[in-house]
């Protein structure tokens, strides 16, 4: 069964290896290889560890387990583009282990992650997604999400891809 809470400081390790094979799974025909082989777990970790031992963020990471072992992990805060408006939140990434893609994990992470945003007193929440990243889009668009027409240039190793923003209201 799996479950959602907010991340630990012992989850950190898994949150980065969740993070990695996340990224390097559902990009692997989008992303450069190059910058998906250089993506580092281990390095990860220690940037998550810096920072959750800094504390005071503003940023809120929930994981989804099944019993002890983390199977997903998401972030969300205030949205970071214009405009500056504390009611619109931002979900900065959200990432399923792969070998547990389609087993409910994603959906139970997104429903505590809204949940969690109107908490926080979000009125709405975006997220920037690959155009090129097709299962991303219909999950998004499964879980009410739309594209708002907006949309930005991201560069990986020298490849730029198109990032589009959806949004959905939470109230």
């Amino acid at each position: 069964m799996t479950t959602v809470r907010m991340m630990a400081r012992d989850d950190i390790d898994a949150v980065a290896a969740v993070r990695v094979r996340g990224w390097q799974a559902a990009y692997a025909e989008i992303v450069p290889r190059s910058y998906l082989d250089a993506m580092d777990a281990v390095a990860d970790a220690e940037r998550r560890r810096e920072w959750f031992d800094a504390g005071g963020s503003r940023v809120d990471n929930l994981v989804a387990a099944d019993g002890d072992e983390v199977t997903g992990w998401a972030a969300l805060g205030p949205y970071r583009g214009e405009p500056d408006d504390a009611e619109v939140g931002e979900l900065y990434a959200i990432y399923v282990r792969p070998d547990r893609i389609g087993r409910g994990h994603g959906r139970a992470l997104m429903a505590a992650v809204r949940a969690r945003a109107v908490e926080r007193g979000f009125r709405s929440l975006r997220l920037w997604v690959l155009a090129d990243n097709a299962p991303a889009l219909r999950f998004y668009e499964r879980s009410g999400f739309a594209p708002d027409g907006a949309d930005q240039i991201e560069t990986y190793d020298r490849v730029p891809l198109k990032e589009l923003r959806y949004a959905t209201d939470l109230a």
